[in-house]
């Protein structure tokens, strides 16, 4: 029974944040990127701090060091990801946005690598990252003569927002705290959220006041915030706690096939080979660049079910 609920629990987020690339697109139509990031997140804030006060965990930082992943990981892996995200998709669709941040679990160990002494990419490493990055070419399909159109303007976007996660990932991931994994999300939707404001503010192409809230664009921004944002966070934690980080990791190639079903039923569109093509590469460009611990992974996997007893069923 374990083993069916951590499989449905899986499908749920990747569903749940697949079809969150059409929601985007829709509110997009009427709501500017970084304003529309922001409302979300102001929305899963609030709902994750009711449920962390209501669970009774400390959700006051209590020392210095607690306050750099909160502010790291809100200002990079919510604030500038997602307005880069939302951003980009202004110009593609966001089934292609959804392939795009399969280059999230080569980047992360690639960039952790990358600014440790300690650690280099080995050959079969870098051959996942070059397959990878072929992948990324084969979508965009650049143009020489055309470089600066929309589409590659809306791809680079898309890819910064990959990088901004990765990094805030990076600068995160060997911090210590005694604070639940919820209360530092919650924090970490506040700080994105302030940021993504302070963003919309900034920038001189975009202002609150164009945003119309049409019923498309609240029916969608309360998918982003209370289905995608606040429930898809909480089975992610429920899921990285009972899988570990690789099973986990394979979320990024299943949300894409989400996302592209849900462009498919609502608005009948299809993905193109190149999509399909630059999909293929990037996910044979991360079972090459983990190669090492998904065997692991498969291993113990394997001896799992060689050891189950029928009460394990």
């Amino acid at each position: 029974m374990s083993r069916v609920r951590t499989l449905v629990v899986f499908l749920t987020i990747s569903a749940v944040w697949g079809s969150a690339f059409l929601a985007t697109d829709i509110a997009l139509q009427t709501v500017p990127p970084a304003f529309l990031a922001a409302v979300r997140f102001d929305i899963a804030a609030v709902l994750l701090f009711a449920l962390t006060i209501a669970r009774g965990d400390r959700f006051l930082p209590a020392a210095r060091a607690e306050w750099r992943p909160i502010l790291t990981g809100g200002v990079l892996s919510i604030g500038a990801h997602h307005a880069l995200l939302f951003s980009g998709q202004v110009y593609i669709a966001g089934s292609v946005a959804s392939v795009l941040l399969g280059i999230v679990p080569l980047a992360t160990p690639t960039l952790t690598r990358l600014t440790s002494s300690r650690k280099r990419l080995r050959p079969v490493q870098l051959a996942g990252l070059t397959v990878g990055f072929l992948g990324l070419i084969v979508i965009a399909n650049p143009d020489p003569e055309n470089l600066l159109s929309s589409n590659l303007l809306g791809i680079g976007l898309v890819l910064g927002s990959a990088l901004a996660f990765a990094l805030g990932a990076v600068f995160t991931h060997d911090s210590e705290t005694s604070m639940s994994l919820l209360a530092v999300q919650s924090w970490m939707m506040l700080i994105g959220a302030v940021t993504l404001h302070l963003t919309s503010i900034a920038l001189p192409w975009e202002s609150a006041a164009d945003a119309v809230w049409v019923p498309a664009a609240l029916v969608s921004t309360a998918y982003l915030a209370v289905v995608a944002g606040a429930g898809g966070f909480l089975l992610y934690f429920w899921l990285l706690d009972r899988v570990g980080p690789i099973e986990v990791g394979l979320l990024e190639y299943v949300i894409p096939l989400f996302a592209a079903l849900a462009e498919w039923v609502v608005l009948s569109r299809v993905p193109t080979l190149s999509t399909v093509a630059g999909f293929t590469l990037i996910f044979v460009g991360f079972l090459l660049f983990k190669r090492d611990a998904v065997r692991g992974e498969l291993r113990r996997a394997v001896d799992r079910t060689r050891t189950r007893t029928p009460s394990d069923e």
